[in-house]
């Protein structure tokens, strides 16, 4: 142990991350959509659930993001159908390979609830270029706050890449969940990065 560091026991059928939580207070004044999008971004109203989690599914392929697997699909609907929150996808050439989704739900925010590329399209600089789109969106309405948040399970870099967006961290947390491979909600093979733990 050093200094005054804690650690506590996880379950073995459970996963730890530390979430940090990110806001931007203020509209960017630099010019933010310079780069260019490798397809269209379009805004999906009324948004398809299978299609939807097929998307999501993809984005998600080599991190262990659950939270929208382990929901019903009518509390997800009712969410992405939901006239204060939008969803926009990255089509680029018949297939869609981004995902934004903004959440005007609570009076004067906007959370940046998912934001994503499919693995061919990390490092490519895609992800700039939609950041910069979903920054311009969000602020065209009269919000006061853009937040967001992300965790260790993320892609390495994503809490560097928001940092360098714009969005400044103010507060982090431990999450501990269920394994989403254990439970039967991801491959049991996804996220190799984050080893399984048995009993």
């Amino acid at each position: 142990m050093f200094g005054s560091s804690q650690f506590t026991d996880v379950p073995s059928d459970k996963i730890a991350t530390v979430v940090t939580y990110l806001e931007m207070r203020a509209k960017p004044s630099v010019d933010i959509e310079a780069r260019d999008l490798p397809g269209t971004l379009r805004r999906v109203k009324n948004p398809d659930v299978d299609w939807y989690l097929g998307v999501y599914r993809r984005i998600s392929a080599d991190l262990l993001w659950f939270s929208r697997l382990v929901m019903p699909k009518e509390a997800i609907a009712s969410i992405i159908t939901h006239t204060d929150y939008e969803v926009y996808a990255l089509d680029c050439g018949g297939g869609d390979e981004g995902l934004v989704e903004l959440d005007f739900r609570t009076a004067n925010d906007c959370e940046l609830s998912f934001f994503g590329v499919t693995p061919n399209l990390v490092g490519t600089g895609a992800g700039c270029a939609l950041m910069g789109r979903a920054v311009v969106a969000a602020w065209s309405r009269s919000i006061e706050r853009f937040w967001l948040h992300t965790c260790t399970l993320d892609h390495p870099r994503a809490l560097e890449f928001y940092l360098r967006s714009g969005f400044t961290a103010y507060e982090r947390k431990i999450e501990i969940a269920d394994d989403p491979r254990l439970a039967g909600n991801l491959p049991i093979d996804s996220a190799p990065q984050v080893p399984i733990i048995k009993a």
